[in-house]
Order: C-alpha cells, then structure tokens, then sequence
C-alpha cells in the first residue's frame, strides 16, 4: 500500500471512546461460496507492540471498487491508492482476547458495493465499549470484491444489473442471502462460545479458543447500513436469537413487504438527511407497531456515506465532490451515530451500563437531529 500520510496527516479512522482497547482478526471458515468469512472485533488485552491492520486488505479490493464506480481499474488504483492506501483501522491485528466478563454481541452487514473494512469506526467503537462484533462480508455479488480459497483466492466481484434485467428479483435474493450469511456468523460464534473447534482458513495467529464461554448469547443484535439495513429487517425476520436491529440509512426495496408483520423485535431506523426519499421512508412506516418499539431519527448535514469510514479519510473538496461527506463533522455524525444506537442497545438488550445517558438522542433531542424523518409524506399514501 502506498504511503499518502504526507497529504492527509489530519484525516483518520477515529479509534473507539470506550474503556476497551480494541483488537480484530478475520476468520474464514469452510473452501466454498457457502463458507462464513468475517472481522471480528473484541475487547482485548493492552500491548504497545501490536499493530493495526491495512484498512483496504489488498489491491483486488481497489479494483472492485473501481468496477462498482464504472471506473478504470489502472487508473482507479493509483487513485484509490493515493488517497486511502496509508490508512489502518483503530484496532490491534489479532491482539489477545481479554476474557473479563460476558459480552453481548452484534452482527454488522456492509452496504452495497462495501466490504468487511469499511464500517471500522462503527465496530470498534462498540468493541471498545464491551461488545463483540462481527462485521459480515457478504458473497451475494453484492461487495466490491471478496474471495474464498480453493486451491488458491478465488475472487468475487460486485455484479451488476444486465440489461433488461428486473432489479428486484436479484436484490431480494441477495437479501435473503445476506441474512443467511449472517445468521451462519452467528451460529458460527455460538459454537465458538461452545468451546467447539474452528479451522480459520487464514493464516492467523489468533487464539479463537480464547472466546470460549466469553459471549453474553442471550444479548445478541444485529446492524447494518444501506443493503445492510435491510438485512438486518430480514435477519429479524428469520432469527429470533436477534433481540433487536439498528438500520442505518436503509435501502428498502430488496424487501418482500409481506415479512413486516413477522418482524416482532424493536428497530432503530439512523437516517442520513440527505439520502431517504418519501417511498422508502413509507416502507419504514409500514413497521411502525402500536406495540413493539420502532423509532426513527435523522442526522442533520448528513449523506449516505456518513457512515462509512470514507467520511473520515477524505478532505473536505474531495469528500463532498464524491458525497463522501455531509455539511456536519464527519466526528460529530458518528458520534451522534453511535451514541444513539448504545443507548437503544442497553435498552433492548437489558445491559447495565451508562449507555442511557444517550437515551435523549433515541427520540432525536439534539440540535443535529430531526426527531423522526426531514422527508414529507403525502398523508393519503399513510
């Protein structure tokens, strides 16, 4: 990876505000399509010596960017490489595990077009507040790149719509993959917590045994953003383990509407001002429930990739150019972000923590927040 620090020595991956220091390692878990492959990031042991992983793994990840952008691999390489190749992500690369008490886990699913890196600041923040997070990458042609091995790395790349083609029988299959892979995290981490061995495909020096008997499984929630959110709509829909969900900027449209009513778990809708639209956000509305809780808020000066690491890693002409960034500080956004879904997390989940000194930002009490949604919804479509 090329050395960019010169030009962005004031842009980074913000690291978590928790007590924990944060570690991650991958694990890959079967030679097929249908295997499990995911980051995980934990609370672990302090150490000066460890380091912190390339926020882009490898170049094949570069030119499945490009590919998602209609780009030219060459050129978008260099570019790419220039601008994001330097960074790392805030944690310690398969630092030691710190067994201290029972963590309550949550299961990430990237947006379309993303990977398994690329929600970093979210993850480690809620690794360095006591949880246990598996960030998916999806195999539904829905990333930029992945792989899994055979003989060697057999790569996958973002598949786009043929012509003529319908877009919404491909998305909802995708989706309905998408949850699959991650309840097969899931259960993959259960039988972790069980003691059961894994073989990790990856060359790796983590110790998964050091998970054993460590995950709180009766606080389990699932999170996503964009593709992702509607994932975890889905997830929630066929996993009752999921006690709860927060969705990110949601697309909507993969989702067949007839699952809504088995989706008996509360939902925290985090939206972007800038990316929602009055159809989607209808579709939100049809999972509002007299009875379950469902609550929506909007950040103010936001856009779609608010959430993602980019908002953090580009200056400010480059990142609104490429609407990478919002009109509010990226810093100030995640905060609000994070904050928020902490304190909707303690609630669900019955945690005893100090998370709902944030419980204001649930109902959207904040100068940067919109209670609710900033999009007008005709009342005859209500």
């Amino acid at each position: 990876m090329g050395n960019a620090s010169c030009h962005n020595n004031h842009l980074g991956i913000p690291a978590g505000k928790g007590p924990h220091q944060v570690g991650c390692a991958d694990l890959m878990v079967g030679h097929t399509v249908q295997g499990t492959f995911f980051r995980l990031y934990y609370p672990c042991q302090t150490s000066e010596a460890s380091e912190k992983p390339d926020w882009i793994p490898c170049r094949e990840y570069f030119n499945g960017l490009a590919d998602f952008m209609k780009m030219s691999r060459t050129l978008s390489e260099r570019i790419f490489n220039y601008l994001f190749g330097s960074y790392k992500i805030p944690a310690a690369w398969n630092a030691s595990f710190k067994p201290d008490d029972k963590y309550p886990v949550v299961i990430f699913s990237h947006g379309l077009g993303a990977f398994r890196t690329l929600y970093s600041a979210i993850c480690a923040e809620l690794a360095s507040q006591g949880f246990v997070v598996a960030a998916v990458e999806h195999r539904d042609e829905s990333a930029s790149a992945t792989f899994y091995y055979q003989e060697n790395n057999e790569w996958m790349y973002y598949r786009a719509l043929k012509p003529g083609e319908l877009e919404f029988p491909l998305r909802n299959r995708q989706v309905k993959q998408r949850a699959d892979e991650c309840i097969r995290a899931l259960n993959l981490l259960i039988d972790i917590n069980a003691g059961k061995s894994v073989e990790n495909v990856l060359q790796s020096t983590f110790d998964w045994t050091t998970l054993e008997n460590c995950m709180d499984l009766c606080r389990i929630a699932i999170m996503g953003h964009s593709f992702g959110g509607a994932t975890v709509i889905e997830c929630l829909c066929k996993e009752v383990k999921f006690k709860c969900g927060i969705a990110l900027d949601t697309w909507m449209f993969p989702l067949d509407e007839e699952i809504f009513p088995s989706v008996k778990q509360p939902i925290f809708f985090i939206n972007s001002e800038k990316f929602q639209w009055a159809g989607n956000i209808i579709r939100m509305k049809k999972l509002d429930s007299a009875v379950i809780p469902r609550k929506m808020i909007t950040i103010k000066g936001t856009v779609h990739q608010s959430f993602p690491d980019f908002t953090f890693l580009t200056g400010n002409w480059i990142g609104k150019i490429l609407k990478l960034k919002g009109e509010i500080d990226p810093h100030v956004a995640m905060d609000l972000c994070n904050r928020s879904s902490l304190a909707f997390l303690q609630r669900h989940l019955s945690l005893e923590r100090d998370f709902n000194q944030w419980d204001p930002l649930i109902e959207g009490k904040d100068d940067n927040l919109i209670p609710g949604t900033n999009i007008t919804i005709p009342q005859s479509s209500m």
